[in-house]
């Protein structure tokens, strides 16, 4: 396996679907809100594109890399940048031209469905369709007939749209325990990427790995057949620091943040990234009841996040950037 890898990973789910603004938007007014995901989602996607175009970023992925395009191709700035699919209903879509940058996308089947041509063009892209749910409820408040249901919907709809299997799954806010990934693992995945260390955030699920586990590089053999890729966080003076994504990758300076970055590879040999359409999305609704904290959290540098993940990448050009699926696949080699 490439001694450096980095997994970029994007949990694809709008505003007004993240759990510290559930009080002022519960599911029942989802239809209701401005739907903003597919328009964000597409400026990763071409962020991504241009990055490749213009560097030596390398991928695992063994798809022929992307041509260039003409001015206003993917690459240009924010806008969609390929023509919508039409492919009929549970036909496989083949993957084309796309992105060196090989990323792992999350998405949650409410937007799915409201926004198929997103998922497909995502796999189009090059990159790997995995799950985030149905729902968007924590899996740790689920029933778990409704928790194995949301699981296999939005398995079910995702592998439908692209004609290709779903391998992986991450929870909402990162709600796993031991009950919750056995139902993951019922429900078909190959691997899921919810465990987050980080111990203080109460949403967080909490895991005790048994001794004795196989595990290849980062990955835990929860059971047989069944990985656990975990999120990458920082250990200072035995200390778990969250760097993982999110809001700390927006609050912390981008220096600091690649020096943090380059730490976790050179120790575990590869990083996982998380982050949201919607961290890409400054010009976002704001929720004005919303508490400080909750808002700080929430908005905290939004204008910076594309300009901060394009250093980010750029920083660590030598390393192989790859999916979930890719690296399991690689550390079995």
């Amino acid at each position: 396996m490439h001694s450096n890898s980095i997994i970029l990973t994007f949990d694809v789910e709008d505003w007004f679907q993240v759990e510290n603004l559930r009080t002022w938007n519960p599911p029942s007014t989802w239809s209701e809100r401005e739907l903003r995901v597919e328009k964000s989602t597409h400026r990763i996607l071409d962020l991504l594109d241009s990055i490749s175009q213009h560097s030596s970023i390398y991928s695992h992925s063994s798809i022929p890399a992307p041509v260039e395009h003409p001015k206003g191709g993917p690459g240009s700035t924010g806008q969609a940048s390929q023509p919508r699919l039409n492919t009929p209903k549970g036909a496989p879509v083949q993957q084309g031209k796309h992105s060196s940058i090989s990323s792992t996308f999350f998405i949650l089947g409410w937007i799915a469905r409201r926004c198929p041509q997103l998922v497909r063009e995502i796999h189009t892209r090059g990159h790997e369709v995995a799950s985030h749910g149905d729902s968007h409820l924590l899996c740790t408040d689920m029933d778990p007939d409704d928790l194995a249901q949301d699981l296999a919907r939005s398995k079910a709809r995702l592998e439908d749209l692209i004609g290709a299997e779903v391998k992986g799954y991450r929870a909402p806010s990162f709600s796993v325990n031991e009950a919750v990934l056995d139902q993951i693992r019922k429900a078909g995945y190959s691997y899921d990427s919810s465990y987050n260390s980080f111990a203080l955030h109460p949403r967080y699920g909490k895991m005790d790995f048994r001794p004795g586990l196989e595990t290849k590089g980062i990955a835990t053999q929860v059971s047989q057949g069944f990985w656990e890729v975990p999120i990458s966080n920082l250990r200072l003076c035995k200390k778990v620091i969250p760097w993982g994504g999110g809001g700390y990758f927006r609050l912390v300076p981008a220096a600091l943040f690649a020096w943090g970055v380059r730490r976790i590879v050179h120790t575990d040999g590869v990083y996982v990234l998380y982050l949201h359409p919607w961290e890409f999305d400054p010009d976002q609704p704001r929720v004005k009841e919303i508490s400080w904290q909750f808002g700080f959290r929430h908005y905290v540098n939004l204008k910076k996040t594309g300009a901060k993940l394009e250093k980010l990448i750029q920083s660590m050009s030598d390393s192989r950037f790859v999916t979930c699926s890719d690296y399991l696949c690689m550390s079995h080699k």
